[in-house]
């Protein structure tokens, strides 16, 4: 049982909640009707949790030394010698063919975008997590292909607009993690994640705020200017929440110099949660037809 535990704990899913953008497109397509797209969007879900969470096995294996030094991480299942480097690397390649058999299941092109997202992962804690800036990009571009894989997963076109605010999203929470890890390892920096001695406090405070607005920005047009737009006028009511959201966790992280796992705050901080639910309920009764009088198309 310790060891399922510790497994468990291997696997992070608290983190599965930055998977729910694999129903974006499911979402505002209005195919909630539809139980066959119900199915597949479901399966594309749990294969791409179960494909993040096999990263999270191999960052563990990768960075067990390095954790060890970090003041949180080293109480990790691996760096703390919970976990065996053979166990975790046979968990590991477990979820590997669960995620690769489901996603089979659903279809090739959603199989080749989690292949696609396994690479991504091993570039990354091979070569670019020691790039400043570029690897809070290429991290920003997994959250991007997730919404592309359950936009193919039920085959519906999505929006370019929404593509970006999800990668301006990503950046925000990106830059922000950044932020607190440079605040709170300050002395030990080079030793936790040496890419930080490049960035200065003023610098990540810039890149958080930027791209918030980014995120904001490109929702507004994706609520006023796209075709699910035009479609569904009365998505303009979502956009409050979006604002209301992204202005609260910008008020956390330079208050409260939070940041550093954007899953626990989600969960921990009301208001938060308040703007997810009335998003998902604005989103919900936008598609079904209902608008704003006084707005336009």
């Amino acid at each position: 049982m310790a060891i399922f535990n510790h497994l468990l704990r291997l696997a992070r899913p608290k983190q599965w909640s930055k998977n729910l953008l694999v129903f974006a497109a499911f979402l505002f397509g209005a195919k909630w009707a539809d139980p066959q797209a119900t199915l597949l969007v479901i399966a594309a879900f749990v294969a791409m949790c179960l494909a993040s969470s096999a990263t999270y096995v191999l960052n563990d294996l990768f960075d067990r030394e390095r954790d060890r030094q970090h003041p949180v991480k080293k109480n990790r299942p691996i760096a703390a010698g919970l976990v065996s480097t053979t166990q975790a690397g046979v968990f590991g390649f477990f979820l590997l063919l669960l995620a690769g058999g489901i996603s089979l299941w659903v279809g090739w092109w959603v199989f080749l975008l989690i292949v696609a997202y396994l690479a991504m992962q091993i570039l990354y804690n091979l070569f670019i997590k020691k790039v400043p800036v570029g690897d809070v990009f290429f991290i920003s571009l997994g959250f991007v292909l997730r919404a592309v894989l359950g936009a193919q997963a039920i085959e519906v076109p999505i929006s370019g607009w929404l593509l970006f605010c999800t990668g301006g999203l990503a950046l925000m929470l990106g830059f922000a993690k950044r932020r607190q890890e440079f605040i709170s390892q300050a002395e030990d920096m080079d030793k936790t994640r040496e890419n930080l001695v490049h960035y200065t406090k003023g610098v990540l405070d810039t890149f958080v705020a930027l791209f918030a607005g980014v995120a904001i920005m490109s929702y507004g047009v994706y609520c006023l200017g796209s075709q699910t737009a035009q479609t569904y006028p009365g998505l303009l009511m979502t956009l409050p929440f979006v604002v209301y959201g992204v202005s609260r966790y910008m008020l956390v992280v330079f208050t409260q110099n939070e940041g550093g796992e954007p899953a626990d705050l989600l969960f921990r901080d009301g208001h938060v949660v308040f703007s997810l639910v009335g998003f998902i309920i604005a989103a919900i009764a936008a598609v079904g037809g209902k608008t704003i009088p006084i707005v336009g198309n």
